[in-house]
C-alpha cells in the first residue's frame, strides 16, 4: 500500500482506516519474514534428514549420544545389544591353549575343561559377481551322416530369460531395481560400482532393463490396483515430478495406499491388505484421480486439494495438515507468542492423545470412544474457530489456519464416522516419502515411459515393504516367475507371497 505522507487526509476516521491497513500489511510482512527465517535456519519438527544431514549422520548421532550420556548419567544403565540373527551363516573359530599349557602349575595334574566363553563378531562379505555359463550340447546320428540321410540335430531348449538374448539374471536385475528404487542409488552411481568389479555396464543398458522389468510387473500392478479398489478406505496424495521430454514444467506422481505401513500396524480384527500404488500423470487435474479410482465410492482420505472433489468417494480430511497451519502461525508470531495458535494446537493434541489410546483397539471400540470423547472436543474446537474467525485478520497465518479448518470442517470431523478411519492422512504421506527422497538423488525422469516404469516399480517395492517382505528376494522371485508363460499372479501378491 502506497501512502503519500505529504498529502494525508484530515479526516480522523480515514486516517484510522489507513493506519489499520498499514499495520495489517506490516504484521503480514513481519510474519512472512519470521517464517522464511525459520525455514532457512530453524529445525522442522516434522523434518527428515536431507542429503547434507545424511552425510553428517554418523558425527551427528555420536554427538547426540554423548549429550544424552551427560544429561542422564545419573541413571546410567548397562547398554544391551540385540543378539545377531540365528539364521546367519556362522564360522566357528576355537582359540584354545596348547597341550603343554593344559597342565596344573601346582601339582602337574591334567587340566579338565570347565566351560567356555563365546563372543560374536559380524563380518561383511562384499558382493560377488559371477558368470553362469549355460551349455547346451548338440547331438546328431553318425550313421545318417555317412548314408547322406538328412540328420536331425537334438538339443535342450534355450532356458527362459527375463531379458531375451540378454545376460541379466533375476538377481542382477533385482539388485539394480532395489538399489535405485529402494535405496535411491542413481544408475550412474551403479555404473561406477560395477566398474569396480571390472564390468562395463552402461546406465543406458540398465535403463532399458528397468523398462522391460516394469512391463513384466505391470500385470501384478494391475492386480494390486483391482484389490485396492475393493478396500473400504484409501489414502491419497500427490507430488511433483520433472519429466524432461514433457512440455509442462511439472508432472505429478499420484499415490494411493490402503492398510498400514506394516502388518503390525493394522487395526486388530481387520484384513485390509497393505498396498501402495503410484500413478504417473503429466497433470494435477482431478480427472487423474477419477480415472484411477474408477467410480470408487468408499472413504478417500486426502489433504485439502480440491481435485479430489470430482471423485465419487466420501472425502476424509487430514488433521496433520490443519495442525501444520497453526504451527506456521505460531512460528510467524515469533517471540511475542500466539495464544490463539497455542490454544488450537493444544486442543488438536487432545484429539491425537485419544487416537494414541485407540491404537490397539478394535474398529467398534474406536468408533464408540470417538463418539464419546472426540466428538465433544471437535464441537468445542468448531465453536472456537467460528468465534476466532471474527477476531483475527484473514490474511495472517493464523487467519489462514482458522479459515482452512472452517472450509475443511465437514471432512475433518468425518473420521469419527467409522472406526476404520484415521485422524490424518499420514499413511499416504509416509507412502509417498520414499519417492520424494529418491527424487533428490535422481532429480528427474528423462521420458514419460521412464516415469511410468518408476511408478510401477516403486509400487511393487513399497507394497513389499509394507508387507514385511525381503524386497530383494521378492523382486528376484517375481521377475523369474513373471517371465514364464503360465504364471499365477495371485500367488505373487505380497500377502500371499508371505505365506509361501
Amino acid at each position: 500500500m502506497n501512502i503519500d505522507i505529504e498529502n494525508l487526509p484530515d479526516d480522523p476516521a480515514t486516517l484510522k482506516k489507513m493506519l489499520s491497513q498499514v499495520m495489517s500489511r506490516y504484521q503480514y510482512l513481519e510474519e512472512q519474514f519470521r517464517i522464511a527465517q525459520h525455514k532457512q535456519f530453524g529445525q522442522s519438527t516434522e523434518g527428515h534428514p536431507g542429503q547434507g544431514e545424511l552425510f553428517n549422520e554418523a558425527e551427528a548421532l555420536a554427538v547426540e549420544s554423548d549429550t544424552q550420556e551427560e544429561a542422564i548419567s545419573y541413571t546410567r544403565k548397562k547398554p544391551t545389544r540385540k543378539p545377531l540373527p540365528k539364521d546367519l551363516p556362522r564360522e566357528v573359530i576355537v582359540h584354545d591353549i596348547s597341550d603343554e599349557e593344559k597342565v596344573c602349575g601346582c601339582c602337574a595334574g591334567e587340566l579338565h575343561r570347565i566351560g567356555e566363553d563365546k563372543s560374536e563378531k559380524l563380518q561383511f562379505i562384499p558382493a560377488q559377481v559371477k558368470v553362469i555359463e549355460h551349455v547346451r550340447p548338440k547331438y546328431a546320428c553318425r550313421t545318417c551322416e555317412k548314408d547322406g540321410i538328412s540328420n536331425t540335430v537334438k538339443q535342450a531348449p534355450v532356458p527362459h530369460s527375463v531379458i531375451p538374448k540378454g545376460y541379466a539374471t533375476p538377481s542382477l536385475l533385482s539388485q539394480i531395481i532395489t538399489s535405485k528404487y529402494q535405496y535411491g542409488l542413481p544408475l550412474y552411481r551403479q555404473e561406477s560400482m560395477f566398474k569396480q568389479h571390472g564390468i562395463e555396464l552402461s546406465r543406458k543398458t540398465m535403463a532399458d532393463w528397468i523398462i522391460r522389468c516394469a512391463e513384466l510387473f505391470k500385470p501384478l500392478y494391475d492386480q494390486l490396483h483391482q484389490h485396492i479398489l475393493k478396500q473400504p478406505v484409501i489414502a491419497a496424495d500427490e507430488t511433483t515430478l520433472k519429466v524432461v521430454e514433457s512440455e509442462k514444467v511439472n508432472s505429478y506422481m499420484w499415490l494411493y495406499a490402503s492398510g498400514a505401513d506394516s502388518p503390525s500396524g493394522n487395526i486388530p480384527g481387520t484384513e485390509i491388505p497393505n498396498i501402495v500404488l503410484y500413478d504417473y500423470h503429466n497433470s494435477r487435474a482431478g480427472q487423474c484421480a477419477v480415472d484411477f479410482l474408477k467410480g470408487y465410492s468408499g472413504y478417500l482420505q486426502v489433504d485439502g486439494y480440491q481435485g479430489y472433489e470430482q471423485t465419487q468417494a466420501t472425502l476424509i480430511g487430514c488433521w496433520a495438515h490443519a495442525r501444520r497451519k497453526f504451527m506456521e502461525a505460531k512460528k510467524g508470531a515469533g517471540k511475542k507468542g500466539s495464544g490463539k495458535a497455542d490454544w488450537a494446537l493444544n486442543h488438536i493434541q487432545k484429539l491425537y492423545r485419544l487416537e494414541t489410546q485407540l491404537k490397539d483397539k478394535t474398529v467398534e471400540e474406536r468408533y464408540i470412544t470417538r463418539q464419546e470423547k472426540s466428538v465433544p472436543l471437535l464441537s468445542q474446537l468448531h465453536m472456537w474457530l467460528m468465534k476466532s474467525a471474527q477476531q483475527v485478520l484473514p490474511k495472517t497465518k493464523l487467519g489462514e489456519a482458522i479459515q482452512y479448518c472452517l472450509n475443511q470442517w465437514k471432512k475433518l470431523e468425518r473420521y469419527t464416522l467409522d472406526g476404520l478411519l484415521s485422524i490424518d492422512n499420514n499413511r499416504a504421506e509416509r507412502g509417498i516419502k520414499p519417492f520424494v527422497i529418491g527424487r533428490k538423488n535422481w532429480l528427474f525422469s528423462q521420458t514419460a515411459t521412464g516415469a511410468n516404469a518408476s511408478a510401477v516399480l516403486y509400487s511393487i517395492i513399497e507394497t513389499a515393504k509394507a508387507n514385511d517382505l525381503n524386497v530383494f528376494e521378492y523382486v528376484m522371485t517375481c521377475l523369474d516367475e513373471l517371465s514364464q508363460p503360465d504364471v499365477n499372479i495371485e500367488q505373487l501378491l505380497p500377502w500371499q507371497f508371505a505365506k509361501r
